[in-house]
């Protein structure tokens, strides 16, 4: 009898664990277009405070800056709710919150003044905050609750092949919504329709989350250390801690007019949504089709050069865009446009996310886990939230000043080339220990995701952000 209704108990769990992985992926698919509009730069974004509401450069650099903000205050607030509800609890009530958020944006579009900048600029910034703050929390908190249904032999095979799946979804989105915007010529209509569409498919995705039969197999922790020793682990592990200083120069480097470069093909080269959407789609396309190359010469050099090289030769790339304007030469536009800053740029961003991800399962201590994961967020959050609000006011300063904006935008994007390429010296101090367990660092991701928004990589890191060990 014990034997039987042990069968019957292991065939019900195994049930169980098969219908919350096919409910997991199709609420994912649900989920991308609300998730990739929360990116800290998009298509939907950057023609919003564009093309529908025409804002000042130091106010969209304080937006672009909002999710990073939301990054840094759930490292104060999620340990404190954790305390409080289960993880799939706080998940789906964190995501309707961020849904419903969106749905008071669409609302809101109706009132908004689009002949008053700065009091269209103060609304959309503190929606984009309060709604930044929830997406962090349920990106935070859905991590911990697939770390508590997920069997670990099952995660790097299970989510490379969703997040296969979620490349269509996103791309799809990419495209429809680049289309719809420009069709309508960016009417009020237009955006607010796109936001109907994506809470009526998050509510299927919410529903499925919250029905979904997961069962705990999480084993037992080990008890932690004090704070005190944990500090001295920090303490010990140089090469993490050079790695966080390199990863606050980086995310500095990248975020602080990183959201201008969708301003700039916007505004200056005169490129609609469908066309930007369009070009982050060869963009990603490019880099996917490049990461099984890197992942090989990631595991024959080590993530330590091969970082060092592929962001060198992103970063040159990245300096194509200081000579780019509507009048180039076809061909060379061709070139420029569509074969280097998006294919041969992407090609070598492929390299840099997929050893910046590996590296760091590589450096946080496990007995310090938690204390690693909260600082390297913390740091890193804050360096890319203050970047674009000081390029925003650099960049508006500017072009008050000089009439030349082609001018202005092209001394601007010299900066995360050489300020990037500086920080290599870092880099090169990290010394490479053996892998961490990937199930253990899930927290450690959470601004790598969100600083893929603004480089246009977000699909790039769907891809490999699961990326399973080899044997």
């Amino acid at each position: 009898m014990n034997a039987t209704t042990a069968r019957v108990a292991a065939v019900e769990r195994k049930s169980d664990l098969l219908r919350s992985l096919r409910l997991c992926t199709s609420e994912g698919i649900m989920a991308m277009p609300v998730v990739t509009m929360s990116l800290p730069v998009n298509v939907y974004l950057t023609a919003l405070v564009t093309k529908g509401w025409v804002l000042p450069k130091p106010a969209i650099g304080l937006l672009s800056a909002m999710p990073f903000f939301g990054n840094f205050l759930q490292i104060f607030v999620t340990p404190f709710l954790t305390r409080l509800k289960p993880p799939k609890t706080l998940t789906v009530t964190a995501a309707t919150l961020h849904m419903l958020s969106w749905a008071v944006l669409a609302a809101l579009l109706g009132v908004i003044p689009r002949d008053r900048p700065e009091t269209a600029a103060r609304w959309f910034i503190g929606w984009f905050f309060v709604t930044s703050c929830f997406a962090a929390v349920a990106g935070v908190t859905w991590n911990a609750w697939i770390q508590d249904w997920v069997p670990a032999r099952l995660r790097g095979k299970f989510f490379g092949q969703r997040n296969r799946v979620l490349q269509i979804s996103t791309l799809t989105f990419l495209l429809v919504a680049g289309w719809v915007l420009a069709r309508w010529n960016y009417a009020v209509p237009a955006f607010q329709g796109i936001i109907v569409g994506a809470i009526f498919l998050r509510i299927f995705s919410l529903r499925w989350q919250w029905v979904s039969p997961t069962r705990s197999h999480r084993p037992q922790s080990a008890a932690e250390l004090s704070f005190r020793q944990q500090v001295d682990v920090l303490r010990r592990s140089t090469s993490l801690l050079w790695f966080i200083a390199f990863g606050a120069v980086w995310s500095f480097a990248a975020n602080c007019f990183g959201p201008f470069y969708h301003v700039f093909m916007f505004e200056q080269l005169g490129l609609s949504a469908f066309d930007v959407g369009l070009l982050s789609t060869v963009s990603a396309l490019g880099g996917a089709l490049a990461l099984p190359a890197w992942g090989r010469l990631l595991d024959r050099y080590g993530n330590r050069p091969v970082m060092a090289v592929s962001l060198l030769v992103w970063q040159a790339v990245n300096l194509l865009w200081c000579f780019l304007t509507p009048h180039s030469h076809a061909i060379v536009y061709i070139i420029w446009a569509l074969g280097g800053m998006t294919s041969m740029g992407a090609i070598a961003s492929a390299g840099f996310v997929l050893g910046q991800f590996t590296i760091l399962l590589r450096l946080i201590p496990l007995e310090a886990k938690s204390l690693a994961i909260g600082l390297n967020l913390a740091v890193t959050s804050f360096a890319a939230a203050i970047a674009p609000i000081l390029g925003g006011m650099v960049l508006g300063a500017a072009l008050r000043r000089w009439p030349d904006a082609f001018a202005v935008y092209h001394w601007c994007f010299v900066l995360q080339p050489v300020v990037a390429g500086a920080g290599c010296f870092l880099l090169l101090k990290v010394h490479e220990p053996q892998a961490s367990p990937l199930t253990e660092v899930f927290g450690a991701m959470r601004n790598i995701r969100t600083l893929s928004g603004v480089l246009g990589l977000d699909f790039l890191v769907n891809y490999v952000f699961y990326r399973p060990n080899k044997r």
